[in-house]
């Protein structure tokens, strides 16, 4: 069945199905209430953060003050001010890794709920000119007496059309076809369209259109949301698919298992359980109270927010485990990346006054909010911390010395520029160590995960760092385009012939280009060799191996990006800025060298 947006359903049916009983009632067996939540985590974290601070941080400010030009100052007082917030995220991981522990050996865990009944519910499958079969049918295939599958088609594409067609014409009983005149508020527009004209459930769940479920998904959900009338969405679990068709999803296919598994099972217990857009069922009623998603492209986040604002909170069913495929190329990839740092900076210029202000969502839970929300718009900041340390520094503070290596015998002689003995004074072993946390603090879950198998573990960080430490110069000019031109654009992953970017592009080249700052333009290709190019200069001029090896990954992205993950040049390439990047830390630059140490703890955000 083909559903239009002018034809809406007029059954003369209330909002939302009278299946549940007014929220007052008391819940027959709540789990995970937010009111049970506990502050130890972040008590940790700003406990840690504080003490830093005392031991470390008169010797940053003697370090400003020593300055004897404003230029002197400004530099070193970025680096002062930047280093805490460094250091503020190396524990923040510290922490989470710590704790995910802790709640999995320690905390207790609820007994599996049963459903009392089996409400009738409607699977919201949003697609975008990347509609894929299996996931699809996937939707079908669960264990679940009263469901019907609608097709929320925003495709552009007429072949993807034809093939949501082909699809649903099997089953016809089952599944309905949703398709708008326009596709106005991107994935928030599509769902609202689809829930205020055609979708009367009194649950739906949002599903990805590459995502399958497992067959149990809707069986083991429903239970959350009977027994907790404060419950107002329940996020499934997720995995990497196993069956991966490309060798890019292949090498890093870990990575997504890692990530679920240390990450978001602890916030049942110790912060903010997040909507994540996608393999969760959700509550009407609550979408009903807030009046709909935010048409933004973090529309997920917002939505978890409203409802909590509302008294509402989400649980994450870890034993409910959907699969989800790493993107297919590296461009595919870094698409998905400049839809996730510009709708985060959306989401955060427009949610974060609301949040601050809000006196019904608890401190630490705000804190889990902003925390790892803020990571990617400050990369633009770590960006210009890392061309403040790697080329400001030497270059108007450094003094102009050689340095001389003997190899077989044979002499030597490299001019480099080291900064005084009266700036790296502060470069201690202590501050080396807690630069070296910072530095592998965000990939401590995947060593612990994998230490076992070292070769194994080696090979994933060394490409993981190809990709995402690589990511710096393409977030910094979608946090900057973000921020003159104040738009964010919905770009689908799964979209390779870039039909659904292709509307409502309007204005000056340049303008256009802010307003998206596309990783197939070559002006992010050009912007990302010049920093390449930069950060080997930087390399030369202050013999840090670590500026070598982002330097060739900066430079290694266009070419990934255009000639794909497989090619064999490239793939022994990528195993060399993890390589450098270890031998600096190996070298002990801060007291075997004399030379300061760099912080690059943000490069391996997953």
């Amino acid at each position: 069945m083909l559903l239009t947006d002018t034809e809406t359903l007029s059954d003369g049916l209330p909002k939302s199905t009278a299946i549940e009983s007014d929220r007052a009632r008391a819940g027959r067996g709540k789990v995970w209430a937010a009111q049970d939540r506990k502050p130890w985590l972040f008590l940790f974290i700003f406990g840690c953060w504080t003490a830093s601070l005392i031991w470390f941080g008169p010797r940053l400010l003697d370090l400003v003050i020593s300055a004897e030009t404003w230029t002197a100052r400004l530099v070193l007082g970025y680096f002062a001010l930047f280093t805490p917030v460094a250091w503020l995220y190396g524990l923040y991981n510290v922490g989470v890794v710590l704790f995910a522990a802790i709640y999995r050996n320690f905390v207790a865990k609820p007994e599996p709920l049963i459903a009392t009944s089996h409400p009738p519910i409607a699977m919201l499958y949003t697609t975008c000119n990347d509609f894929v079969w299996e996931s699809a049918q996937s939707c079908l295939d669960v264990d679940y007496p009263d469901f019907t599958l609608y097709l929320l088609d925003d495709s552009s594409d007429p072949a993807c059309r034809d093939l949501i067609d082909e699809f649903a014409a099997q089953r016809p009983d089952r599944i309905k076809v949703i398709r708008r005149e326009n596709r106005t508020g991107f994935k928030a527009g599509n769902l609202n369209n689809a829930l205020r004209n055609h979708v009367r459930e009194p649950y739906f769940a949002v599903i990805d259109a590459d995502e399958i479920l497992p067959v149990g998904f809707l069986r083991q959900l429903v239970p959350y949301l009977q027994n907790d009338p404060d419950c107002g969405f329940v996020q499934a679990n997720h995995r990497c698919e196993e069956d991966t068709s490309t060798q890019l999803q292949e090498d890093m296919r870990i990575g997504i298992d890692v990530h679920w598994k240390w990450y978001q099972p602890l916030r049942n217990k110790f912060g903010f359980v997040m909507f994540l857009g996608h393999g969760a069922l959700l509550r009407r009623s609550c979408w009903e109270e807030v009046g709909g998603f935010d048409e933004i492209v973090s529309e997920d986040l917002a939505y978890a927010i409203s409802i909590r604002e509302q008294g509402y909170y989400g649980i994450f069913a870890e034993d409910v485990v959907c699969s989800e495929a790493f993107p297919e190329t590296v461009r595919a990839f870094r698409v998905r990346h400049v839809k996730w740092t510009r709708g985060t900076c959306e989401f955060l210029h427009k949610w974060t006054l609301p949040l601050i202000r809000s006196r019904r969502i608890p401190l630490i839970e705000k804190l889990d909010i902003l925390f790892p929300t803020a990571n990617l718009p400050l990369t633009f900041f770590f960006f210009v911390f890392m061309l403040i340390a790697g080329l400001g520094m030497p270059f108007l503070l450094g003094q102009q010395q050689t340095l001389t290596w003997v190899i077989a015998g044979q002499e030597l002689s490299v001019p480099v520029r080291l900064l005084p003995p009266e700036l790296t004074k502060i470069f201690t072993p202590d501050f080396f160590a807690i630069t070296v946390l910072t530095l592998f603090a965000p990939i401590l879950c995947f060593i612990l995960e994998h230490w076992r198998r070292p070769l194994r573990l080696w090979k994933f960080l060394s490409r993981s760092t190809a990709l995402y430490a690589a990511l710096s110069p393409l977030s910094a000019i979608c946090v900057a385009g973000y921020a003159l031109t104040g738009k964010a654009r919905f770009l689908v992953t799964g979209d390779t012939n870039g039909h659904a970017n292709a509307d409502g592009k309007s204005g000056s080249a340049v303008g256009r280009y802010l307003s998206e700052t596309h990783p197939d333009s070559m002006t992010t290709w050009s912007f990302e060799i010049i920093a390449g190019a930069l950060f080997l200069a930087a390399a030369f001029v202050s013999f840090q191996p670590a500026f070598a090896g982002l330097a060739l990954a900066f430079l290694m992205q266009p070419y990934l990006h255009g000639l794909g993950w497989s090619q064999r040049l490239l793939r022994i390439g990528v195993m060399i800025p993890f390589t450098l990047i270890v031998a600096s830390v190996l070298l002990g630059s801060a007291s075997l060298l004399g030379l300061q140490p760099v912080l690059f703890g943000f490069g391996f955000h997953f």
